[in-house]
């Protein structure tokens, strides 16, 4: 298994003999709103460019899997930073089958899209000759996650390839940390930017939640969603720093924006 890196939570893995994209925020630098107006600096989004070698490897693509992307059915509400108007356009273009939950699908059909699976929790579905499940996700501490369009994170697991879990967007709950304890993953791949909008709490995993995951792990964690948005203050030094610190390093990877990581089966 390959795994490209490519910003914020958008990736590429290379699998089974796919190349599968995971949540498109495909724009250029500063084509979003800002997140944040009075807890963080109100920059736009993304903070960064796409690394040089995006156009290479989405060349390839040839399914894509969405996380969520939308509250309460509303196109002004997409959550951008997982499906932007760049990789609306790209996937249309491309015509590329995307997998999401079921709460999805009517959505991004809508947009002009092709939903080849709208997965329900918890139930394992044939894919590229192995299967995927869909896990709740809850995207965020008390209140905050009824706005916030809660949505998935995915087990992958294909043949001849590591076993991987997707978080998505989401806090540590008991769901996640039940379903890391039945499937097993060899991968985690954990959204470790403890991001909060200007209300609420946090909306996703803060650092002890992040450093409880790579404990529990049963092998390996891909920290990803750093570095790329207004509302997201935690860094890669932090993360390294902590995780340095509670002597967790070989068990997790940080990888910078168009870094490629190589898996072999476990």
């Amino acid at each position: 298994m390959i795994i490209h890196q490519l910003r914020n939570a958008t990736m590429v893995i290379e699998a089974a003999g796919q190349h599968i994209l995971v949540d498109p925020m495909l724009g250029g630098k500063g084509s979003i709103p800002p997140f944040s107006f009075f807890r963080f600096r109100p920059k736009r989004n993304p903070l960064v460019e796409l690394p040089r070698n995006s156009d290479e490897i989405l060349h390839r693509v040839t399914f894509c899997l969405i996380t969520h992307c939308h509250t309460f059915g509303r196109k002004a509400l997409n959550h951008q930073d997982h499906l932007d108007q760049a990789g609306i356009d790209f996937l249309k273009k491309r015509r590329i089958p995307i997998i999401c939950r079921t709460q999805d699908g009517d959505f991004i059909k809508k947009l002009g899209l092709t939903v080849s699976d709208a997965l329900a929790y918890g139930e394992p579905q044939p894919f590229c000759g192995g299967e995927i499940i869909a896990i709740p996700a809850r995207h965020g501490h008390g209140w905050i996650h009824h706005l916030m369009a809660n949505g998935t994170g995915f087990v992958l697991r294909l043949p001849g390839e590591p076993s991987l879990y997707i978080f998505g967007d989401t806090v540590y709950t008991t769901q996640v940390r039940k379903a890391v304890e039945q499937y097993r993953p060899d991968i985690l791949v954990v959204a470790a930017w403890g991001a909060q909008l200007d209300i609420g709490g946090p909306i996703l995993m803060q650092l002890d939640e992040i450093v409880e995951v790579i404990q529990h792990a049963p092998k390996m964690v891909i920290a990803n969603h750093l570095e790329a948005l207004n509302h997201c203050p935690i860094t890669r030094k932090q993360l390294y720093d902590r995780l340095k610190n509670e002597g967790l390093l070989e068990k997790a990877a940080i990888p910078l924006d168009g870094e490629t990581i190589r898996i072999d089966e476990q």
